[in-house]
Protein backbone atom coordinates (compact mmCIF):
# COMPACT_ATOMS: atom_id res chain seq x y z
CA UNK A 1 0.00 0.00 0.00
CA UNK A 2 1.41 3.17 -1.05
CA UNK A 3 1.19 6.77 0.68
CA UNK A 4 -1.33 8.06 -1.33
CA UNK A 5 -3.73 5.37 -0.92
CA UNK A 6 -2.97 5.16 3.09
CA UNK A 7 -4.36 8.97 3.20
CA UNK A 8 -7.28 8.40 0.67
CA UNK A 9 -8.14 5.31 3.42
CA UNK A 10 -7.39 2.75 1.23
CA UNK A 11 -6.32 -0.50 2.42
CA UNK A 12 -4.69 -3.69 0.75
CA UNK A 13 -7.22 -6.24 0.38
CA UNK A 14 -7.26 -9.55 2.50
CA UNK A 15 -5.30 -12.11 0.46
CA UNK A 16 -6.72 -15.57 0.45
CA UNK A 17 -5.29 -17.78 2.76
CA UNK A 18 -5.79 -20.95 0.98
CA UNK A 19 -4.10 -23.51 3.12
CA UNK A 20 -6.71 -22.21 5.91
CA UNK A 21 -9.05 -25.43 3.08
CA UNK A 22 -6.76 -27.95 5.07
CA UNK A 23 -8.37 -27.20 8.21
CA UNK A 24 -11.67 -28.44 7.01
CA UNK A 25 -11.31 -32.16 7.15
CA UNK A 26 -10.15 -31.88 11.24
CA UNK A 27 -13.38 -29.37 11.48
CA UNK A 28 -15.30 -32.30 9.76
CA UNK A 29 -14.89 -34.39 13.14
CA UNK A 30 -16.05 -31.87 15.49
CA UNK A 31 -18.88 -31.60 13.03
CA UNK A 32 -19.37 -35.11 12.98
CA UNK A 33 -19.26 -35.54 16.64
CA UNK A 34 -21.17 -32.99 18.19
CA UNK A 35 -23.87 -31.85 15.49
CA UNK A 36 -23.87 -35.70 13.35
CA UNK A 37 -22.84 -33.78 10.67
CA UNK A 38 -20.98 -35.90 7.88
CA UNK A 39 -19.14 -35.01 4.49
CA UNK A 40 -21.66 -35.29 0.97
CA UNK A 41 -18.16 -35.78 -0.85
CA UNK A 42 -18.71 -32.88 -2.80
CA UNK A 43 -16.76 -29.36 -2.92
CA UNK A 44 -17.48 -26.63 -5.34
CA UNK A 45 -15.57 -23.78 -6.49
CA UNK A 46 -17.51 -20.69 -7.22
CA UNK A 47 -16.31 -18.11 -9.63
CA UNK A 48 -16.83 -15.54 -12.35
CA UNK A 49 -15.10 -16.81 -15.69
CA UNK A 50 -13.79 -13.67 -17.73
CA UNK A 51 -14.25 -14.33 -21.62
CA UNK A 52 -11.58 -15.94 -23.65
CA UNK A 53 -9.43 -18.75 -24.64
CA UNK A 54 -6.59 -18.21 -22.31
CA UNK A 55 -9.87 -18.98 -19.23
CA UNK A 56 -11.29 -21.62 -21.34
CA UNK A 57 -7.45 -23.79 -22.01
CA UNK A 58 -7.02 -23.44 -18.35
CA UNK A 59 -10.67 -24.48 -17.28
CA UNK A 60 -9.51 -27.23 -19.68
CA UNK A 61 -6.00 -27.87 -17.93
CA UNK A 62 -7.51 -27.89 -14.29
CA UNK A 63 -10.26 -30.39 -15.84
CA UNK A 64 -7.82 -32.79 -17.12
CA UNK A 65 -6.00 -32.64 -13.94
CA UNK A 66 -8.31 -33.53 -11.55
CA UNK A 67 -9.60 -36.41 -14.09
CA UNK A 68 -5.57 -37.45 -14.53
CA UNK A 69 -5.94 -41.43 -12.48
CA UNK A 70 -9.33 -41.93 -12.39
CA UNK A 71 -9.91 -38.87 -10.11
CA UNK A 72 -13.20 -37.57 -9.19
CA UNK A 73 -15.75 -36.62 -11.53
CA UNK A 74 -15.38 -32.52 -12.46
CA UNK A 75 -18.74 -31.23 -13.25
CA UNK A 76 -18.87 -27.35 -14.95
CA UNK A 77 -22.29 -25.55 -14.55
CA UNK A 78 -23.56 -22.25 -14.28
CA UNK A 79 -26.36 -20.65 -11.60
CA UNK A 80 -28.81 -18.50 -12.04
CA UNK A 81 -26.47 -15.42 -11.18
CA UNK A 82 -23.98 -15.99 -13.92
CA UNK A 83 -21.56 -17.79 -11.97
CA UNK A 84 -19.60 -20.44 -12.69
CA UNK A 85 -18.66 -23.41 -10.69
CA UNK A 86 -16.42 -25.93 -10.85
CA UNK A 87 -18.03 -29.32 -8.82
CA UNK A 88 -15.64 -32.10 -7.76
CA UNK A 89 -17.33 -35.42 -5.98
CA UNK A 90 -15.70 -38.52 -4.67
CA UNK A 91 -17.65 -41.53 -3.67
CA UNK A 92 -16.81 -42.96 -0.82
CA UNK A 93 -17.41 -39.96 0.29
CA UNK A 94 -13.74 -38.37 1.32
CA UNK A 95 -13.15 -34.87 2.47
CA UNK A 96 -9.42 -35.02 2.27
CA UNK A 97 -9.45 -35.60 -1.11
CA UNK A 98 -12.00 -33.39 -2.38
CA UNK A 99 -10.42 -30.41 -0.57
CA UNK A 100 -6.73 -31.20 -2.23
CA UNK A 101 -9.00 -31.11 -5.41
CA UNK A 102 -10.45 -27.34 -4.42
CA UNK A 103 -7.05 -25.88 -3.03
CA UNK A 104 -6.29 -27.47 -6.49
CA UNK A 105 -8.33 -25.46 -8.61
CA UNK A 106 -8.13 -22.47 -6.38
CA UNK A 107 -4.51 -22.67 -6.59
CA UNK A 108 -4.20 -22.97 -10.64
CA UNK A 109 -6.87 -20.05 -11.01
CA UNK A 110 -4.83 -17.82 -8.82
CA UNK A 111 -1.37 -18.63 -10.17
CA UNK A 112 -2.70 -18.17 -14.21
CA UNK A 113 -3.75 -14.61 -12.73
CA UNK A 114 -7.52 -14.76 -12.31
CA UNK A 115 -7.38 -14.82 -8.53
CA UNK A 116 -9.92 -11.69 -8.42
CA UNK A 117 -12.64 -13.55 -10.30
CA UNK A 118 -12.95 -16.15 -7.61
CA UNK A 119 -15.86 -15.92 -5.19
CA UNK A 120 -15.91 -19.00 -3.03
CA UNK A 121 -15.71 -22.70 -1.98
CA UNK A 122 -18.60 -24.69 -1.01
CA UNK A 123 -18.45 -27.83 1.43
CA UNK A 124 -22.17 -29.81 1.85
CA UNK A 125 -22.38 -31.91 5.40
CA UNK A 126 -25.14 -34.01 5.86
CA UNK A 127 -27.22 -34.88 8.69
CA UNK A 128 -29.42 -38.94 9.24
CA UNK A 129 -32.24 -37.05 7.59
CA UNK A 130 -30.19 -35.96 4.49
CA UNK A 131 -30.73 -32.38 5.52
CA UNK A 132 -27.92 -30.17 3.87
CA UNK A 133 -25.68 -27.40 5.85
CA UNK A 134 -22.97 -26.37 3.75
CA UNK A 135 -19.34 -24.38 5.16
CA UNK A 136 -18.45 -21.62 2.90
CA UNK A 137 -15.16 -20.60 2.77
CA UNK A 138 -14.76 -16.70 0.81
CA UNK A 139 -11.73 -16.25 -1.04
CA UNK A 140 -12.03 -11.94 -0.58
CA UNK A 141 -11.80 -12.36 3.31
CA UNK A 142 -9.78 -15.60 3.84
CA UNK A 143 -12.75 -17.35 6.15
CA UNK A 144 -15.57 -19.46 6.70
CA UNK A 145 -18.93 -19.21 7.58
CA UNK A 146 -21.57 -22.01 7.59
CA UNK A 147 -24.73 -21.81 5.55
CA UNK A 148 -27.97 -23.85 6.48
CA UNK A 149 -31.05 -24.08 4.63
CA UNK A 150 -34.31 -25.04 6.26
CA UNK A 151 -37.51 -27.04 5.56
CA UNK A 152 -39.20 -24.31 3.02
CA UNK A 153 -38.73 -21.96 -0.18
CA UNK A 154 -35.07 -20.27 0.47
CA UNK A 155 -35.60 -19.46 3.94
CA UNK A 156 -32.41 -20.11 6.01
CA UNK A 157 -32.13 -21.85 9.76
CA UNK A 158 -30.16 -19.04 11.40
CA UNK A 159 -30.00 -20.87 14.88
CA UNK A 160 -28.30 -24.00 13.08
CA UNK A 161 -25.71 -21.12 11.32
CA UNK A 162 -25.06 -19.77 14.69
CA UNK A 163 -24.40 -23.42 16.33
CA UNK A 164 -22.19 -24.56 13.42
CA UNK A 165 -19.84 -21.41 13.82
CA UNK A 166 -20.11 -21.37 17.81
CA UNK A 167 -18.86 -25.27 17.36
CA UNK A 168 -16.41 -24.56 14.79
CA UNK A 169 -14.80 -21.21 16.97
CA UNK A 170 -11.22 -22.11 17.20
CA UNK A 171 -10.92 -24.41 14.56
CA UNK A 172 -11.36 -22.62 11.63
CA UNK A 173 -10.92 -19.05 10.38
CA UNK A 174 -15.01 -17.59 10.71
CA UNK A 175 -16.22 -14.93 9.34
CA UNK A 176 -17.39 -12.13 12.03
CA UNK A 177 -19.62 -10.31 9.68
CA UNK A 178 -22.70 -12.01 9.43
CA UNK A 179 -23.82 -9.60 6.46
CA UNK A 180 -21.28 -11.57 4.71
CA UNK A 181 -22.93 -15.02 5.30
CA UNK A 182 -25.11 -15.11 1.96
CA UNK A 183 -27.06 -17.88 0.88
CA UNK A 184 -25.70 -20.15 -2.14
CA UNK A 185 -29.74 -21.61 -2.75
CA UNK A 186 -28.92 -23.74 -6.13
CA UNK A 187 -25.68 -24.06 -5.45
CA UNK A 188 -23.87 -28.17 -6.56
CA UNK A 189 -24.22 -29.96 -3.85
CA UNK A 190 -26.74 -28.31 -1.55
CA UNK A 191 -29.97 -30.04 -2.52
CA UNK A 192 -31.10 -32.18 0.28
CA UNK A 193 -30.51 -35.68 -0.51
Amino acid sequence: MGFLDAIRGRKDPVRPNLDALFALPSAAITMQVDLGLTSTGIGGVCFRAPEGKAFSDLEAEIRELLDADGGPQVVASADEYGFDWLTVKSDPPDLSAVVTDAHAVNSSLVQAGFGPQLLCSLFPFADQDGRVSGLVYLYKRGTFYPFVPAQGDKVRDNVAELKLRDKLTGELPLETDVSRWFALWDAPGMVTL
